[in-house]
């Protein structure tokens, strides 16, 4: 097998095959500020140097900032295989730079794999460009498969310039969700579904989430215990513990494969999987701080 070929083995992503996990590093690149969904669980602290979590980053890079960081990084690393936008905002809802950025590493960078993740709310319809673009993996964030639960979940969904709230909003964010899925199986695309579990909100209704994004036919599916954040309707919940996280991941198994071993990484995140070499990494990237 070539270098090239190698280096772009689908089974070298770190966060969707625990094995490439401790080989196998990744960058994030935070190109996308904008959201298009407001979940109650989230608030997006851009300059938050102290926590680790989804929709957390040092800074927003333009494309080309994102790029001559990349190039920095592969000077010193030989274990990057995996460049990956995932925020700080969603990647879809900034569709142009986000696209600016994949095809610049795609043309400079070949073999390394690439990868989005996004709430898929507006994923119809650019699927083929996504894939043109060199895209290999998708993660999906899929928290409720019932609009009645969806619309507890999210505040509000943005289509179009337009704002819709309450089961109308859940309603469509799952029919488009649906329809991104199965779309990217349809053009050979490998897709992880995330699913924030939150206690007192959807926990009896992941084994539905699983049947039915299986059903969908995605590859594998990561439950993410949920990280209070304060300024947010859910900043009273108590997250779950790791025994129940045990429990949840058990129970529904048998309908799709479970990721055990996700570090729910910053928009900004650098490196192998929870290493300690963080700091080095964020060094190369020009930044001051730790990224997880």
């Amino acid at each position: 097998m070539s270098k090239l070929r190698e280096h772009r083995s689908l089974d070298r992503h770190p966060c969707f095959h625990g094995k490439a996990s401790a080989r196998w590093g990744r960058i994030h690149l935070p190109v996308a500020p904008d959201c298009n969904i407001q979940c109650n669980f989230c608030n997006r602290l851009y300059a938050c140097v102290n926590e680790s979590r989804p929709g957390v980053t040092r800074r927003v890079f333009k494309p080309a900032e994102a790029l001559a960081a990349l190039n920095r990084l592969l000077q010193q690393r030989a274990d990057i295989a995996v460049v990956g936008i995932a925020g700080p905002g969603d990647p879809l809802c900034d569709l142009d730079q986000t696209l600016e950025t994949l095809r610049a590493v795609r043309a400079i960078h070949p073999e390394l794999l690439i990868c989005v993740s996004t709430n898929g709310l507006n994923l119809p319809g650019h699927i083929d460009e996504l894939a043109e673009a060199g895209v290999t993996h998708v993660t999906v964030t899929v928290n409720a498969v019932d609009p009645h639960i969806g619309q507890q979940i999210y505040a509000s969904v943005t289509v179009n310039r337009r704002t819709y709230q309450g089961l109308e909003a859940a309603k469509i964010l799952l029919g488009r969700q649906e329809e991104a899925v199965v779309g990217l199986k349809q053009r050979g695309l490998t897709v992880k579904i995330n699913t924030v579990v939150l206690p007192g909100i959807n926990t009896g209704h992941i084994p539905d989430i699983a049947a039915k994004v299986a059903a969908w036919g995605a590859d594998t599916m990561n439950c993410i215990p949920l990280i209070p954040v304060h300024d947010t309707p859910f900043a009273d919940l108590t997250a779950p513990t790791e025994e129940e996280m045990a429990c949840i991941r058990k129970s529904i198994a048998g309908h799709i494969p479970q990721i055990y071993h996700c570090r729910r990484c910053r928009a900004d995140a650098v490196g192998l999987l929870g290493a300690s070499d963080a700091a080095g990494c964020a060094s190369i990237l020009g930044l001051t701080e730790i990224n997880r």
